[in-house]
């Protein structure tokens, strides 16, 4: 197992950290509904209290925290931990939103019910032309699915396009060094597609059998489903591994897949910080803990503010 230090617990299924050059973390508990500021010691302020499920976050270009609300879960509880189970009563439509973070003003930005709908937004990640990526992962009844896909949005509110689309519950996303790929993990069949970038918003894709345009980057065999991702300075896409809980890595050409165990069935997000990005922050969710960890390479540098 992993050598690691716990920085917090008792979080309510804890997703989408942010390493703020300060040394504090931001993510959000998805299951009390808010965005969360943790410092070092581990002490927790609540930055935002918020609605529905919020889900994926990162920072914008505006210093905003923009974040993937999924409109709720249900929720289920027992000696295995804190864990979703499927759409609520109503099967609530999410939104992508926005908190000032020096005030907790929070801003709606796209519903899933308006021009170009969408689902269950999961995850984002920000190009370097301010603009972000967002996946779908649809919503589950007990007897039906939404497929899900991706998605392109400006950070100002005035412009979504869909990218992608099917996809079976996508969840998290990635950008390359050079922004001219980007990597979708599917949940539910444990694979991790690679995307050309062409223009901002718009992919090239691959034609039949490819079921939406997409290259297999890799899967995994067995139960083991991926949830959200990092990309290192080697190019290396380290996802987030549900019920084989750790870190799976995956080269950039898809020819070596490493895991890192880590002790929670539902390890759902990492994300790098640190003076040379090579400290990792990684929610392990059903047991409410953030924890943190040297990383063999340094992370990729995000596109920031």
């Amino acid at each position: 197992m992993t050598d690691y230090r716990v920085i917090a617990e008792g979080l309510r299924f804890p997703e989408g950290p942010i390493a703020l050059d300060d040394g504090s973390v931001l993510l959000v508990e998805i299951e009390a509904r808010t965005l969360t500021r943790i410092a070092q010691d581990g002490t927790r302020s609540v930055v935002a209290q918020l609605e529905g499920g919020p889900n994926g976050a990162a920072l914008g270009p505006d210093g905003k925290v923009y974040i993937c609300n999924n409109g709720g879960f249900a929720w289920h509880e027992d000696d295995e931990g804190l864990r979703p189970a499927g759409a609520p009563p109503g099967d609530p439509v999410g939104w992508i939103e926005r908190v000032d973070l020096a005030t907790g003003a929070v801003e709606r930005l796209y519903d899933g019910d308006g021009a170009v709908p969408f689902r269950g937004p999961n995850d984002l990640v920000f190009d370097s032309h301010g603009g972000f990526w967002f996946t779908d992962a649809g919503k589950g009844t007990p007897r039906s699915v939404h497929r899900g896909g991706v998605y392109y949005a400006k950070a100002d509110g005035s412009y979504i396009v869909e990218a992608i689309y099917p996809l079976w519950q996508a969840n998290g996303i990635g950008l390359s060094a050079g922004g001219d790929r980007l990597y979708v993990a599917e949940t539910v069949t444990g694979r991790v597609w690679e995307f050309e970038i062409i223009a901002p918003g718009k992919v090239l894709k691959a034609a039949f059998p490819s079921p939406h345009g997409g290259s297999l980057l890799a899967g995994l065999p067995g139960y083991q489903l991926f949830d959200s991702l990092a990309v290192d300075a080697d190019g290396n896409i380290c996802v987030a591994t549900l019920m084989n809980g750790g870190i799976t890595t995956i080269s950039r050409d898809g020819s070596s897949i490493e895991h890192v165990p880590l002790p929670d069935r539902f390890v759902t997000n990492i994300c790098f910080g640190g003076p040379d990005l090579r400290t990792a922050y990684v929610t392990l969710s059903s047991t409410g803990k953030l924890v943190t960890f040297e990383w063999p390479r340094p992370g990729l540098a995000l596109n920031l503010p």
